[in-house]
């Protein structure tokens, strides 16, 4: 009777350890900590949030080589919003009622959250912006900005358009929450650098050109294009139009070569703001900041880099400031010693990166304005017998 005693518990044992074994969860290790992402990952503006989901996946593999955060591995759960806003406020609903996820990244886009980060805040779920542009988080506990913020953009450009010459500027962007603001701060700074603000064209999401809209800025000194996917258009018909003024963009999207592909050599000279974005430069890469050369290069080996089929401009298949969330992410779970939401919000505040640590080549001090960067970049599009590049022209 003993020896059958025996027996059985030995074989609930190893049915204990195999079922353990299937699951592929040793006994005692903790749950995984997922990360979420919303962005498009369809539709005309896929390159988004397939490069976010790229870094992420980069900074998620280096981080579970290492053995993980807090004892558990990481995972990433992705919610393609398609540029919808239903769809990026459903999504973000979903994420900031599962504990299991940790850090939200996203929704891309400021309209899109601004309609998500009231849920955010109710239900202390920690998230990092890297498309969102406009818009405060000084006043959010936690919700943090990984991007450029505009008020730094635009002042970087109107004083460079004032350096050049310009007279005048037209807006063409969409009639959304970044539109607004984007118009808003226009009407401040213009004036006060002596340039006259001619006005803000709505543009549509289902927009087949944005010529008319060019023609009425016919003889502006300069047009500033959207961030967004219509910013492309207002490059192709500032093309078709012979325009001769200045193309200035209104944040960092502009480094994405579907400007290149949609203005062509119309491109030659359009200025953009951005975070460090070495890449398209002729810097040796030696001479990178080497946290960013490291991720790229990451990129490079995994995902490889787009090409553009008209114009042969190239880009990595990542965006950096996004593997920025979960680096910043990290150094807080590793200060803090904890995943809750609150201890973390307060340790990303604290965080002091050095530029060369970074994914993105800048350094990170949050602070409680909850903005990681406070340096933005002006870059220049140009082309030459090699094909294209950006150059440094300034930076804040």
């Amino acid at each position: 009777m003993r020896r059958s005693v025996v027996t059985v518990a030995a074989g609930l044992a190893a049915l204990a350890v195999t079922a353990a074994g299937c699951s592929g969860k040793a006994a005692g290790d903790k749950p995984e900590l997922q990360i979420g992402l919303i962005a498009p990952m369809s539709g005309p503006f896929a390159v988004l949030g397939i490069s976010q989901q790229n870094s992420l996946n980069v900074e998620i593999e280096r981080i579970n080589a290492a053995g993980g955060l807090d004892g558990s591995k990481l995972k990433l759960v992705v919610r393609d919003s398609a540029l919808d806003p239903g769809k990026a406020v459903q999504a973000a609903n979903e994420l900031a009622g599962n504990d299991a996820v940790k850090l939200v990244v996203g929704p891309s886009l400021t309209a899109f959250y601004d309609a998500a980060k009231g849920t955010y805040e109710k239900n202390a779920k920690l998230n990092c912006q890297p498309a969102v542009s406009t818009g405060d988080f000084s006043g959010l506990k936690y919700g943090f900005r990984s991007q450029d913020p505009f008020a730094l953009d635009a002042q970087v450009v109107v004083n460079w358009l004032k350096q050049e010459g310009a007279k005048s500027l037209g807006l063409v962007y969409e009639g959304d929450d970044t539109g607004k603001n984007t118009d808003a701060l226009l009407k401040t700074l213009l004036p006060q650098a002596g340039i006259e603000y001619l006005g803000w064209e709505k543009s549509r999401a289902d927009d087949q050109s944005h010529r008319a809209y060019v023609d009425k800025f016919t003889d502006a000194g300069a047009i500033m294009v959207s961030s967004s996917v219509g910013g492309a258009k207002t490059m192709a018909a500032a093309a078709q139009s012979g325009y001769k003024g200045k193309l200035v963009g209104a944040g960092s999207g502009m480094q994405n070569i579907s400007f290149i592909e949609a203005a062509g050599d119309a491109a030659k000279g359009a200025v953009f703001p951005a975070a460090l974005y070495e890449y398209p430069t002729r810097k040796p890469r030696a001479e990178w900041m080497p946290g960013y050369r490291k991720h790229i290069e990451a990129i490079e080996a995994k995902y490889g880099k787009n090409v553009g089929p008209k114009s042969g401009a190239t880009s990595p298949k990542g965006a950096a400031i996004a593997a920025d969330c979960l680096f910043a992410f990290e150094q807080a779970v590793k200060s803090a010693k904890s995943t809750e939401a609150a201890k973390l919000a307060d340790a990303i505040e604290k965080l002091d990166v050095p530029a060369q640590q970074s994914p993105s080549g800048n350094a990170i001090k949050p602070g409680d304005k909850h903005e990681f960067y406070s340096q933005v970049h002006l870059y220049q599009w140009n082309k030459d017998g090699k094909g294209w590049y950006t150059e440094e022209i300034s930076s804040s």
